[in-house]
């Protein structure tokens, strides 16, 4: 029966509805850690690609191009091409059932939802680069070596880096017109879309950087995008910004010959004049350019455009407004990315100074403790909540043990330590060892306090206090007094204690 039109649209509307169910069903599951939150977004995400698909089969289905939907419901209302004949239509229709069923005789019935249930199991493999950290962190390298060797990045550190790459508008307009330029945003959008689908799988990004350009061409229009305001719109004089060379210096043209060939070469090509002349002869010609706008210098201080609309020089054609707007929506998309992606790049800074203070072997050791946490986490996921028929006590271990073990370790006794933000230990053993472990510790250094033998039994905040304040008095007599032990020596080579040598100086016999 699934060959005929009618049964296929059943069989993709019932698919679609378990689909659903499963999304439902896996989305109710509370994820135990990051790396399976990352799995099941792209179990879910894959599952309604599923349904996407499903969808477009149906809406092509029902659009009936081809009229053989219409054509099947017209001969199961027994319509033919000689008129109505019912029984006729029904007849031929057993026939064809019959006839089907002979050929394809059924086989034995298999439960589909087994076949559903499986994909709640589906581990989805996501790729990430050593350096990205399972999605934790950004991997910026490629972009930073880019960005350090261009003409339009400066030379600073991977670290320095993280803190401008977000914020491409304090890169001045003149060094974005160039494709090295706009090969850079492009690769780095690429970068930023790929990182947010792989740890944000259900995130609806097309939607979102719909909505961006939307907004984008309102303010563009309105000349309010950071970074691109005045652009498109006429002024009476070229703003230094566009000339390479700031004119505002350079009170004469000779004055203009000091910066060299090569540059007024690139600053004559920016705005479109010629290149060609003398050294005096071109600052003559970008000295117009100070006191008169382009629009009333002479035509024969302009190049002449090339075949291809291209003027001499360094004037491409990525100057030209269409380039430019691609330039600032690409940069707009970049910067709502970097909104979206804030806490993982403040992570990744704060990842970079931590391994800027490691060694080669602290990183390898790190490494591996949390490729051997990660172990742990998942076998703890595989083997699930313990079979505890006879009610026995848990352990420290959260597993059941005899109650004879459990009265031997005091695992009734429960011990609250304030210091350790109210945390409780079951057991003495536990309670005694708590005190050299680095959560103790750290809130005793958060206190100002040192974590001596002095403080074990202590878990009062207020008691910890108290005898810091005793022991330092009783240890009041034993401090370091500069007056009597610092020392000084004079020019003669005589040593005498800091109040000595003071009493000297005044009185001027040394």
């Amino acid at each position: 029966m699934s060959s005929t039109l009618l049964d296929q649209i059943r069989c993709n509307h019932e698919e679609i509805e378990r689909l659903e169910r499963l999304v439902v069903q896996d989305l109710q599951t509370q994820p135990s850690s990051s790396k399976d939150r990352l799995v099941q977004g792209h179990r879910v995400r894959n599952t309604i690609h599923s349904i996407m698909r499903t969808i477009e089969k149906l809406v092509e289905t029902y659009e009936d191009k081809d009229g053989a939907r219409e054509d099947e419901i017209a001969a199961l209302g027994g319509r033919t091409a000689t008129g109505v004949n019912v029984y006729c239509a029904f007849y031929d229709r057993l026939k064809e059932i019959r006839e089907y069923h002979r050929k394809y005789p059924p086989g034995p019935l298999v439960d589909a939802s087994a076949d559903y249930e499986a994909l709640l199991k589906a581990k989805p493999v996501i790729s990430f680069s050593g350096e990205e950290g399972a999605g934790r962190y950004l991997d910026l390298h490629d972009m930073y070596n880019h960005y350090i060797n261009s003409k339009f990045g400066e030379r600073v550190e991977y670290s320095a880096y993280l803190d401008v790459f977000s914020h491409p508008e304090k890169i001045p307009r003149r060094l974005k017109f160039s494709r090295q330029y706009m090969k850079y945003m492009e690769a780095l959008l690429e970068y930023l879309v790929n990182f947010l689908q792989r740890t944000e799988p259900l995130q609806d990004l097309d939607k979102m950087l719909s909505k961006v350009e939307v907004d984008f061409e309102e303010q563009f229009a309105d000349g309010k995008v950071i970074g691109w305001e005045s652009h498109g719109q006429e002024s009476k004089l070229v703003p230094s910004e566009h000339t390479v060379i700031d004119l505002g210096y350079y009170t004469t043209a000779d004055e203009l010959t000091g910066v060299g060939p090569e540059k007024l070469k690139e600053a004559l090509g920016a705005l479109g004049l010629k290149v060609g002349g003398t050294l005096q002869q071109r600052a003559e010609r970008l000295f117009l350019t100070k006191h008169s706008p382009l629009e009333k210098l002479d035509k024969k201080h302009f190049a002449k455009p090339l075949h291809k609309g291209r003027q001499n020089g360094d004037a491409k054609a990525t100057q030209e407004p269409d380039s430019a707007k691609q330039i600032a929506l690409t940069e707009a998309k970049v910067k709502k990315l970097c909104n979206l992606l804030d806490e993982a790049i403040e992570r990744t800074k704060q990842n970079i100074v931590k391994k800027q203070a490691m060694t080669y072997e602290e990183m390898e050791e790190e490494r591996k403790g949390e490729e051997e946490r990660a172990e742990i986490e998942s076998d703890e996921e595989e083997e699930g909540a313990f079979h505890n028929p006879l009610n026995l006590p848990m352990g420290v271990d959260e597993k059941p043990i005899p109650y004879w073990l459990y009265k031997l370790h005091g695992l009734g006794q429960k011990f609250e330590c304030e210091i350790c933000r109210n945390k409780i230990y079951k057991g003495r053993r536990a309670f005694e060892r708590h005190f050299k472990e680095p959560q103790h510790q750290d809130g005793m250094r958060c206190l100002g306090i040192p974590n001596t033998k002095n403080f074990n039994e202590i878990t009062s905040i207020k008691e910890a206090k108290e005898l810091w304040k005793r022991i330092q008095e009783r240890q009041g007599v034993n401090k370091w007094k500069p007056e009597v032990e610092e020392e000084y020596e004079d020019g003669d080579g005589n040593v005498y204690n800091k109040k000595t040598y003071s009493d000297l100086k005044r009185q001027g016999l040394i």
